[in-house]
């Protein structure tokens, strides 16, 4: 198979490795740098050129779009879907998680479990936000905010109240969760591969922090998951429309709530945590949803001929 990896980074860990396993299996591997992708939409034969060259013949687009350049990185991802490649997470299921509000609010609609979730526009609506989802301490979350950056602890109902108008004082766009505290600052990362959990890790919070993510410092270990843990990850993953993806759980005193469903989830964790090659087992999936694809179009021909 010929593949292309769009990351902005070849250097990065989880670019590396997929490189490494792909090539391992005998695939052809290009990193693009999806901002130096550009197309012409309008074309009949849509293309995607890179750096002066039309990019043909590939087989899979396996999508590591940043935070950031999310609107770009999913338009590139679109065309490349145009021409008939096949997305390892398509453009609609990388907008829909990259929207928090959205994602929870789909997640809700299926009745998966979630912290209570507040949103408000206005700051005359503070108060009533805040009791809403049972007053402090609670935690307040930029939408836009990523790897924990964002995200504000308030003890208090004073101190929420501050924190959320100053948020709005800027503009901008957050939601307001309650605390679980029952956590102990930890939170379980899901690693979900078509219809299974093919690893887990606990991550750990520093002490003083109650942000677990390995970027501010949490420590990672391997966890062992309840079947409930495991149906809430696959059912959230699916409900995105995510074929890879990584499920956040919160372990609460009502059972596992979903945190977050992140579409292009970091390697370098749950590799450790786990000791498992899950670069190969994302691959080896890609490699059997092609298959399956290419014996859908060969039986759809043979129909035709009949």
């Amino acid at each position: 198979m010929k593949i292309a990896i769009l990351s902005r980074n070849p250097k990065l860990y989880s670019t590396k490795r997929l490189v490494e396993a792909a090539t391992e299996r005998g695939h052809e591997v290009k990193v693009l740098d999806v901002l130096r992708c550009y197309m012409n939409i309008t074309s009949h034969h849509p293309k995607v050129h890179y750096r002066g060259e039309i990019l043909e013949g590939f087989d899979a687009v396996i999508p590591r779009i940043g935070a950031s350049v999310t609107f770009y990185g999913t338009a590139v991802l679109r065309q490349f879907e145009m021409m008939d490649v096949f997305p390892l997470n398509e453009s609609v299921a990388v907008t829909r998680s990259r929207d928090k509000l959205r994602s929870l609010q789909l997640l809700a609609r299926k009745g998966v479990g979630l912290p209570v979730t507040g949103f408000a526009h206005n700051p005359d609506d503070i108060q009533g936000l805040i009791s809403e989802v049972g007053g402090a301490p609670l935690v307040i979350k930029l939408l836009e905010g990523t790897q924990g950056i964002g995200v504000v602890l308030a003890e208090t109902h004073k101190a929420a109240e501050s924190v959320i108008q100053a948020f709005m004082g800027l503009n901008a766009n957050i939601m307001v969760q309650e605390f679980i505290k029952e956590a102990g600052g930890s939170d379980i990362r899901c690693f979900v591969i078509g219809d299974k959990v093919v690893a887990s890790m606990k991550r750990q919070a520093p002490e003083g922090e109650f942000r677990s993510n390995l970027h501010r410092g949490g420590q990672a270990s391997l966890v062992r998951l309840t079947p409930e843990e495991r149906s809430t990850a696959v059912r959230a993953a699916k409900i995105m429309g995510l074929n890879v993806c990584g499920v956040d759980l919160l372990r609460s005193n009502h059972g596992p709530v979903v945190m977050e469903v992140n579409s292009s989830p970091g390697l370098q964790g749950i590799e450790t945590a786990s000791n498992k090659n899950i670069a190969a087992l994302i691959i080896q999936f890609i490699e059997k949803r092609i298959i399956s694809l290419e014996h859908a179009v060969d039986k759809s021909r043979t129909r035709g001929k009949g």
